[in-house]
């Protein structure tokens, strides 16, 4: 019989292994339940870059690698680093295309995902399924929503479900923690037309500058905009004890002006021309470094659900679809060893995911793998995240450390200790001079 898999959650790892298990073996038997109404129900957020390694990697695997090309954005890569002053620390040009990469074009979130959704078949996704709790009777898990129904019958559910998954609750205790950071994001539409002095500046890559536990950040979209986020160290109840109403516009723009009074106007002008309905509060959550979980037969979780981190390394996309890709190898393995006839199995039980069985085998092995790259992924965010917000005199007093730890990934780690003494060099040189 053929497997029966559950996805909780058609955001870009939902969709992505869906898309995988369906190129690779059409008999496995996919389904996904997603909270929302639509595809396009509510904003994804910001820009993605994608590496060769990872997000990339799962796309060619899923036959969309060319699609993706359509969209990717190669002068995106454009990288600069700044201080308050917006002295750059780092200045990098986005490439022209795929021959001049640096290995990570930028895609806007929302076009990832539809690019992964409009790859499944007719129906794969069932919308307005909210997920209320996963639910063990006996042998079998199920599936119990919002609106009263019940599925039941898989051989394996994933939760792709987000950093507040209900389905991790049934495999860990562990809750997603604020990470003590937090602030506002916002965007500035038809940035190029309405303030081309702050297009030109984020030369239709990413600008981060950040000093004194503070940061402005701002990123070209697709569509023309920038998206600009103001990052801060923060306690977790910043938003009750600040002082002003976070959700006001007007109070957050007139707080911003005192927070980040002496930054270069430039900086400054990425809030205060930002569209008054685009500005939010948000708080950034992880999971603890390392979070792993004892397996449970006939479940996983894959993605943010896993491992939710800051965006502070640009890892956590490019995990997620790691995940896929190897999870998906897991259940299309453990299919090829199931027999045709369930009779022949003798270890046959009401669900192919029991204690024993090829699936359940594959994915205790596909989570212990998934730990290991996981664990090095946050702590390489987590380190990041403090070389910007919680180390004094960043970014001037520790960008020669910041820069390898970014790059180490794409270099490995020999090639990254012989370019670090040229690092450190340079930047000795560098504050000489300004």
């Amino acid at each position: 019989m053929p497997l029966k898999i559950a996805i909780v959650g058609a955001g870009p790892a939902g969709c992505c292994l869906a898309r995988l298990l369906h190129v690779k073996n059409p008999d496995i038997q996919t389904t996904i339940f997603e909270s929302e109404g639509a595809i396009n129900f509510r904003s994804q957020g910001g820009t993605l870059d994608l590496h060769v390694k990872s997000g990339q990697l799962a796309l060619r695997e899923a036959g969309l690698f060319d699609e993706f090309q359509k969209f990717a954005r190669y002068d995106g890569e454009a990288l600069q680093i700044a201080d308050k002053n917006f002295l750059r620390y780092v200045a990098f040009s986005g490439g022209s295309g795929k021959s001049t990469s640096t290995g990570r074009p930028e895609i806007d979130r929302p076009v990832l995902r539809e690019i992964l959704y409009r790859s499944l078949p007719e129906g794969a996704v069932h919308w307005n399924k909210k997920l209320k709790e996963v639910k063990r009777e006996g042998d079998e898990l199920k599936l119990c929503f919002a609106d009263g129904s019940v599925a039941h019958g898989y051989d394996l559910i994933v939760g792709a479900d987000g950093a507040w998954s209900k389905t991790r609750s049934l495999i860990s205790d562990a809750k997603p923690f604020h990470s003590g950071v937090g602030g506002h994001q916002m965007s500035i539409s038809d940035a190029k037309k309405r303030f081309p002095a702050l297009s030109d500046a984020v030369r239709r890559g990413s600008l981060f500058s950040w000093s004194d536990g503070k940061g402005i950040f701002a990123q070209q979209m697709g569509d023309g905009s920038l998206s600009v986020g103001t990052w801060s160290a923060h306690s977790s109840d910043w938003q009750q004890t600040i002082g002003y109403d976070v959700k006001d516009p007007r109070a957050v723009k007139e707080a911003c002006k005192q927070e980040y009074a002496g930054w270069h106007p430039t900086l400054r002008a990425f809030v205060q021309e930002a569209d008054d309905d685009s500005i939010y509060p948000r708080d950034l959550a992880m999971l603890p470094i390392g979070h792993r979980w004892d397996h449970v037969s006939g479940v996983t979780v894959i993605g943010d659900a896993a491992h939710v981190m800051t965006p502070f390394a640009g890892e956590g996309v490019n995990l997620a679809l790691s995940d896929c890709v190897n999870l998906a190898e897991a259940i299309v393995s453990a299919a090829a060893s199931i027999p045709e006839n369930p009779n022949d199995n003798p270890n046959n039980t009401t669900s192919q995911a029991a204690a024993g069985t090829p699936l359940d085998l594959k994915v205790r092995a596909f989570e212990e793998d998934m730990f290991k790259r996981a664990t090095m992924y946050q702590q390489q965010t987590y380190d990041m995240m403090g070389f910007m917000f919680f180390q004094p005199g960043s970014p001037r007093a520790n960008i020669e450390r910041y820069i390898p730890r970014v790059g180490e990934d794409e270099l490995g780690y020999w090639l990254t200790m012989l370019a670090t003494p040229l690092v450190y060099a340079w930047y000795f040189v560098f504050r000489l001079i300004w």
